[in-house]
């Protein structure tokens, strides 16, 4: 394994700590500040939206520089964003924070994707995505609990010290390991400058990936927006089995990352949709077994397992048919945020009608059907002669 994707996936294992450990101190954090319980959410919606927003801004205004001195610049900021949070006197400066911090993340995963690719063989390039997301799906498991025991241990402040101290971890292994070149494209326009970069927004296939992509996490993050409420509500489990339960999944993600990777070197759109067909399928039937707890463990997992299987694939396929654009690698990781968000909302519509609490299930279920239509659609079409003539490589598979 190049010294340089292991530096790459440390790098997503600090950011998704990040994300993620904030969920187990937000109780410590209001009470440090004073602050109410909604106030203190928002230092979790403003870290989504500022996700969204950073993915596609900081890859426009990087375009023409190299990809590995973006990466420097991007976990420079990831750092300094950190620093702010651990040092904050006010809750403001903490939400500043947040929000820098945040606006590396979707820009990291899209560029640091393409530079992955560049460090293997063409055959091996889903899979070497898979590597640098391990390190988000890693941190998917342990950031909860690493945040709540840190927490609770030396005050929510030192969680935040200790994802700085990753951040410079990750910072020096990116100078030293990844090489100066890594993940330029020769001879393709796309890998210039905004203009080209924008150019690879003709493709059709990069719209129906990326609408593929929002609405396949928008089905899966539907349902687990509100996975407690239907552990405890629907399947009888107390609350002090949630932490656990959600290990469950956070293993399932992990399990998910790998096969999937490899399945997509394979044959991707055969993949892709096998993953959304599968995860489809897991949301459905966890709707309707919820109140049987072992039928609960087993489906939360499956749901984590086919819920990411599709992720290195995406990424490879959006960047493929973009000709490897950076930009639209971003906005597949910006369509993904979009896609939490909507199913999210969803979920949350289908409690208040007076669903119950499985509902989320069946939205998210309905949300990927959706997603398998278009992924369908995308893999049957191709890539057009028109969009050849623009320079856009046809994806794998399709």
């Amino acid at each position: 394994m190049p010294g340089g994707l292991v530096a790459l996936a440390l790098g997503g294992f600090g950011i998704g700590l990040t994300e993620f450990l904030i969920a187990g101190l937000l109780p410590q954090v209001a009470s440090g500040f004073a602050v109410s319980e909604a106030a203190a959410g928002r230092l979790v919606s403003g870290y989504a939206l500022s996700v969204a927003v950073g993915a596609i801004v900081l890859t426009a205004a990087t375009a023409r520089l190299s990809r590995k001195r973006v990466l420097v610049g991007l976990v420079g900021l990831f750092v300094v964003g950190n620093l702010l949070s651990a040092a904050a006197p006010t809750y403001a400066v903490l939400l500043l924070g947040r929000i820098v911090a945040a606006l590396c993340h979707g820009s990291f995963f899209g560029v640091g994707s393409l530079v992955a690719r560049g460090l293997v063989a063409p055959e091996r390039k889903s899979r070497a995505v898979a590597v640098m997301f391990a390190g988000l799906t890693f941190a998917n498991v342990l950031g909860v609990p690493f945040g709540a025991l840190v927490g609770e241990r030396w005050g929510w402040r030192a969680a935040f010290w200790a994802v700085t101290a990753i951040g410079v971890l990750a910072l020096a292994g990116i100078v030293a390991l990844v090489p100066a070149g890594a993940g330029a494209v020769p001879g393709n326009a796309a890998g210039g400058g905004l203009r080209e970069q924008l150019r690879a927004f003709r493709s059709a296939q990069v719209w129906l990936t990326l609408t593929a992509t929002g609405l396949g996490y928008g089905g899966m993050f539907g349902a687990f927006s509100y996975i407690a409420y239907t552990f405890t509500e629907a399947g009888g489990f107390s609350s002090a089995d949630v932490a656990w339960l959600l290990m469950v999944y956070g293993v399932g993600l992990v399990v998910g990352n790998v096969v999937g990777g490899r399945a997509a070197d394979r044959d991707r759109d055969r993949a892709l949709v096998l993953a959304l067909l599968g995860l489809t399928v897991t949301l459905a039937v966890f709707g309707l077994l919820a109140g049987s707890a072992p039928a609960s463990v087993v489906l939360v997992f499956l749901m984590g397992v086919t819920g990411f299987a599709a992720v290195p694939g995406m990424i490879t396929r959006v960047t493929d048919a973009a000709g490897g654009a950076a930009l639209a690698a971003s906005a597949n990781v910006s369509a993904s945020n979009v896609g939490n968000a909507l199913g999210a909302w969803l979920g949350g519509l289908a409690i208040t009608a007076g669903l119950g609490y499985t509902a989320p299930l069946y939205t998210g279920a309905a949300l990927t059907l959706a997603a398998l239509i278009v992924m369908v659609a995308a893999a049957r079409r191709g890539v057009s002669p028109a969009e050849r003539r623009d320079g856009v490589k046809p994806a794998d598979g399709g």
